[in-house]
């Protein structure tokens, strides 16, 4: 399959650089996937939209500011650090990471991660760095990784957390397409209502549109709620760099389904009643779940590369609501493979005729 069949015109200014005034005010694009036919409506509808019995899945992945800014350690030179993985704690942690040991030795309380740094070609094994703010954070670099990536060491001088220090004085990692400075304001728009398990670099933008109003109207309606984990890594910004679409590869992401949230959709596929993901993230997560136990949905931890495109066989959702993503990326590769490639490119055709806003801080799209 080419990945130029996933390829579409999309006005630079269609990508939303603020999100909207407020979290029920995003218009809403509905596609029916066995008709073919378009609704144009605003996510407020969305209630009327569902029908008793459904079960909506949510992601309550927080997203925490993995964005660093600091200086290099003597020169001075501004650096910039983009946490992506979690290695470890401790001198232990530095095992996991694969690297020699540092000098000075890694405290109890120190946190090893992979992460971008830039200038990369600058910051080689050795090179320390201090980021500062409210706290103060010190930085190492041990290793060099593939794609400009690397092997970083994080302490604070006080040996107190360095998750407190990275919440303090991060940024918020808003996508590279939207070409301005985090704000104080993304902390809150930039996060989900349900956001509770911290460890994402990046939001699961169709839960943005809910507010608790929304909730209340689809809790009066008769839907049922529940939420799972996952943790979005820098795989959702990675461009699709090869030309057939089964080359194509993400990056494994963190994932966790409790026992509340097993049962429900357990019960929710025996009794047959239509389950709707909302965002990509929730949907493979669900589908990874389900192939990983022969079909079933049960509780527990895993991870997951799994990637969605057409030809791809749905398990468990039965709906999905979702923002409007980039010309080739895996994400609109997914939405072609739920609702039908040319029913996929017809609606994003017609949302782009219609001036809607793309990406994470734009309008969305129901696929039922």
């Amino acid at each position: 399959m080419d990945v130029r069949d996933f390829d579409f015109d999309l006005p630079p200014e269609l990508i939303a650089q603020e999100p909207p005034s407020d979290r029920g005010a995003a218009r809403l694009l509905v596609l029916n996937r066995d008709t073919g036919s378009l609704t144009h409506t605003h996510i407020h509808a969305l209630a009327g939209l569902l029908g008793a019995g459904d079960l909506v899945v949510v992601n309550n992945t927080r997203v925490f500011p993995a964005r660093l800014l600091g200086h290099r350690v003597p020169s001075g030179g501004a650096v910039e650090c983009l946490l992506l993985s979690h290695l470890g704690v401790g001198p232990g942690g530095q095992t996991r990471g694969q690297t020699q040991t540092s000098d000075p030795p890694a405290g109890p309380t120190d946190e090893f991660w992979e992460a971008l740094v830039h200038p990369g070609q600058k910051l080689k094994p050795g090179a320390r760095i201090v980021f500062e703010g409210e706290r103060t954070l010190h930085g190492e670099v041990l290793d060099r990784r593939f794609f400009g990536r690397r092997l970083v060491r994080l302490w604070t001088g006080d040996g107190s957390p360095v998750d407190a220090a990275v919440d303090a004085i991060g940024h918020v990692p808003l996508p590279p397409y939207i070409k301005r400075d985090d704000r104080a304001d993304d902390r809150d728009r930039y996060q989900t209502i349900f956001a509770e398990a911290r460890g994402s670099i990046a939001a699961p933008t169709a839960g943005l549109h809910f507010s608790a109003a929304l909730v209340a109207a689809l809790t009066a309606r008769g839907v049922e709620m529940t939420a799972i984990t996952l943790h979005v890594g820098y795989g959702t910004f990675q461009p699709v760099r090869v030309e057939r679409v089964e080359d194509h590869r993400l990056e494994p992401e963190r994932y966790e389904i409790d026992a509340s949230a097993a049962s429900a959709i357990a019960r929710a596929r025996r009794e047959r009643r239509r389950i709707i993901a909302v965002g990509t993230t929730t949907t493979r997560t669900l589908e990874a779940a389900a192939r990983a136990h022969d079909g079933e949905i049960e509780a527990g931890t895993g991870a997951t590369d799994l990637f969605i495109y057409p030809g791809f066989d749905f398990r468990v959702v039965g709906g999905l609501l979702t923002n409007f993503h980039l010309p080739r990326s895996s994400l609109f590769m997914l939405v072609s493979a739920f609702a039908g490639r040319e029913r996929a490119r017809s609606a994003y055709d017609a949302a782009v005729a219609e001036r809607y806003r793309f990406y994470s801080y734009g309008d969305a799209m129901l696929i039922l």
